[in-house]
């Protein structure tokens, strides 16, 4: 049954995005299914948006149709295999036009769009490319991340309790495997995203972990397995990626298959042992040193920064830099304490959304969008509620910023006395965050902690949106009912002594 609806949902994207033949890559993260379209002017993307299990899309370098956690990766095959059948099938008829849908809070979802085509422009500068780049390599590791998180708090509260003394040995081994060669995978990731041969990249970077290094000194002292981890293994895979590419330049072909694997892992592994190794581990464990100093010494003043950046650095894609920041943390101490502090940003927007939903009486589109997307929002998907409501919107999206920062400053603040509040994985947030929470003290007192600073996120988000979110004119022209006024009716009345409407335009 779940199989059936979950290409259902499959089925009735696939028209809507140009068909088969459209599509040039599938794939999918944690949250979207990202799409490579050859025209992206066949995509209908209002329909799109008004399917039931769509959350959202981004219009970005691929085209990420938001789905949720759990449901991206059950739909993904179904969509790839409609896909394959499609092409194998061509060339067939061209499919009906799809029946036209109706659409929620139009006028924002049109502005949504233009909000994010400008940000697509901006977003096209080299830097930000590459960061991108940097974010493909370790998106696709976010679920063994994620596993293996949930896998090491239960072996913890197992420990703490007690509790099956002989089965929290292999939960351990279970849940530390992945985190032990994770350089590896890094480099086979980083090895395919730059050109190389993904294997390559993955021999490269197994360097870094075994076990023989330790015999190997460099820069006067002895190198340790994992020393430099991710990042190292990122920058040998990178180096290994440009020594194959010349050496397929300049290597007759006779021999190419024998000289050009052995040139790239003995260069590019010489350098790793005698120059990466020591360089990222420096580099990581200056991270490490620098996200503890931050939040424990200026704890509440760093905690409301970021979390009153968060959305924004979403909105410019400079969040994918956090992510290998993200993943040396967890590399180096089991967590990430930047990570739930910026979760607080999906708070801040959770209780902006409801204030928007209190405050727009009269608007069901809106209000529509709202319900649909709040289940999503306390989950940690920020997509449909960002780019569905308050963004378009405006002065809420800085609203949910303050919400956001109120919630970084109470996590950053229990840090900064000494209570620490991580994460043993990357990806999730808000509810979704609770199974993966670790920190310097019992888990109760972590958890309590996360769970007061959402509480204020949410509180400080709803407060500062429902009295600073809207001036006087939006709230003339948005409070009211857009499904008669669709439908060429009157719009819904309003109650005694409040003005009359305007059309539904979203203005700052």
């Amino acid at each position: 049954m779940a199989d059936s609806k979950n290409r259902a949902t499959a089925a009735a994207i696939l028209p809507l995005v140009g068909g088969a033949s459209n599509i040039t890559s599938v794939a999918h993260c944690m949250t979207r299914l990202r799409l490579g379209l050859a025209d992206r002017a066949l995509v209908d993307e209002d329909a799109l948006k008004a399917l039931p299990d769509v959350m959202g899309v981004v219009d970005d370098e691929t085209y990420q149709i938001v789905l949720g956690p759990g449901k991206v990766a059950r739909v993904t095959p179904e969509f790839e295999t409609l896909v394959e059948e499609g092409k194998a099938a061509a060339p067939a008829a061209p499919a009906a036009a799809p029946e036209p849908h109706a659409v929620t809070a139009d006028e924002l979802a049109a502005q949504g769009a233009e909000l994010r085509a400008a940000r697509k422009v901006k977003n096209a500068t080299p830097f930000k490319l590459f960061l991108r780049r940097i974010a493909n390599i370790f998106v696709p590791l976010i679920p063994a991340l994620i596993g293996c998180g949930i896998i090491a708090g239960i072996n913890g509260l197992l420990i703490n309790l007690h509790w099956l003394p002989g089965v929290t040995p292999a939960l351990a081994a279970i849940a530390s495997g992945f985190m032990a060669l994770i350089a590896v995978f890094v480099g086979h990731n980083t090895a395919k995203e730059f050109g190389g041969t993904p294997i390559l990249g993955g021999a490269v970077a197994a360097i870094i972990v075994y076990a023989g290094v330790a015999n190997i000194e460099a820069f006067g002292q002895k190198l340790s397995p994992g020393q430099g981890g991710v990042l190292g293994a990122l920058g040998a895979a990178v180096l290994a990626t440009y020594i194959e590419k010349w050496c397929r330049k300049w290597v007759p072909e006779a021999v190419d298959v024998l000289v050009t694997p052995t040139l790239t892992v003995l260069v590019s592994g010489l350098v790793t042992i005698f120059g990466l190794m020591f360089v990222a581990g420096e580099i990581s464990t200056g991270i490490g040193t620098a996200a503890n100093w931050l939040l424990d010494n200026t704890g509440a003043f760093a905690g409301l920064v970021l979390g009153s950046l968060f959305l924004p650095l979403v909105m410019l894609g400079l969040h994918q830099a956090l992510i290998p920041i993200h993943t040396t943390l967890i590399e180096q101490q089991g967590y990430t304490v930047l990570l739930p502090v910026l979760a607080m940003a999906g708070a801040g927007q959770v209780g902006c959304a409801i204030a928007v939903f209190k405050r727009l009486k009269h608007n069901k589109s809106i209000r529509t969008t709202i319900k649909s997307a709040l289940p999503a929002g306390f989950l940690g998907v920020g997509e449909p509620l960002i780019y569905g409501v308050s963004l378009p919107l405006g002065r809420p999206f800085i609203t949910a910023c303050v919400g956001g920062a109120a919630g970084g400053a109470f996590v950053g603040f229990f840090s900064m006395i000494g209570d620490k509040v991580g994460s043993t994985a990357i990806g999730p947030s808000g509810w979704a965050l609770f199974p993966l929470l670790d920190g310097n003290k019992g888990l109760g007192t972590t958890v309590a902690i996360y769970g007061a600073g959402l509480l204020v996120g949410y509180i400080v988000g709803f407060v500062a949106t429902y009295f600073f979110g809207f001036s006087k004119q939006m709230l003339v022209d948005l409070n009211v009912d857009t499904r008669e006024a669709a439908a060429g009716g009157s719009p819904e009345p309003l109650a005694p002594g409040e003005p009359a409407p305007s059309k539904v335009t979203a203005s700052a």
